[in-house]
């Protein structure tokens, strides 16, 4: 299998494909129940603001079928479901086995269990599938989900282009591939004002709230490595998307990456 660039990179160590998804899988370990209250902190809440847009891009209907890739606390999954029960249904939708279920997919069980939790704190009893996965070998057939999404979980995957061919394998025809993740800053001068509170602050919000430095300082580093957004873009298309392309939020800080499947 072609070693993705980032397949030995975890932050700014060198290690083995293994040894980096075990090592992710263990940061999420360490941050799963602090990890709403950090992105609310690290943002100063625009993470919101940012998965609200990544929602309205989507425009999603009842009777569609969703995928949301590394959603393990649900973020993602409620917006979707909120907006549904706002948006009328399409007219004559074809019959689907089992409805227009939500299903949440995340390699780390212990994000699957906060984001089952906060589910039922809502009322949401039985609204969401709730799978322990993996983002390159996904434990679902072809062709099988109309929507997929994935949200600041794509520079964690230790093989990027896998991932988006197994994005491509469930997708039906038709089907769309929405990646909301943190990117490439334009401005030069914000890019540097940026990267002084990222390595700066970041780490130490992680410290004194989440009493775990260590895994904020990999998330920071791991932003550094993610594709640029043409880079990902091109990624994309060589996976078998068309209409690959981005929007960015923030002046590069997320974008939004999109692709269809023909």
């Amino acid at each position: 299998m072609k070693q993705n660039p980032e397949s030995t990179q975890f932050g700014e160590r060198s290690v083995s494909p293994e040894e980096k998804t075990g090592l992710v899988r263990g940061v999420f370990d360490s941050v799963a129940e602090s990890y709403d209250l950090m992105n609310d902190l690290m943002s100063g809440g625009l993470h919101r603001i940012w998965k609200d847009r990544l929602v309205r891009m989507i425009r999603p209907r009842t009777g569609q079928r969703f995928l949301d890739v590394a959603g393990g606390t649900g973020d993602i999954a409620f917006r979707l479901r909120r907006k549904i029960d706002r948006v009328p249904p399409l007219p004559n939708p074809p019959p689907q086995e089992g409805g227009g279920k939500i299903v949440v997919c995340d390699i780390n069980p212990h994000m699957l269990e906060v984001g089952r939790g906060r589910a039922i704190d809502r009322g949401w009893l039985d609204d969401f599938d709730w799978v322990t996965g993996n983002a390159e070998d996904l434990p679902f057939p072809d062709n099988h989900f109309d929507v997929y999404t994935i949200a600041f979980g794509l520079r964690n995957v230790t093989r990027i282009d896998q991932a988006l061919r197994e994005a491509v394998r469930v997708l039906k025809p038709g089907g769309r591939f929405y990646c909301l993740e943190f990117s490439h800053v334009r401005p030069r001068l914000l890019a540097k004002a940026y990267d002084l509170y990222s390595y700066s602050v970041i780490p130490e919000i992680g410290a004194r709230v989440a009493n775990d430095r260590d895994s904020y300082q990999y998330l920071v580093e791991s932003i550094r490595k993610m594709p640029r957004q043409e880079a990902l873009a091109a990624r994309m298309r060589e996976a078998g998307f068309a209409q690959a392309g981005y929007t960015n939020l923030s002046a590069g800080i997320v974008a939004i990456h999109s692709g269809l499947k023909t």
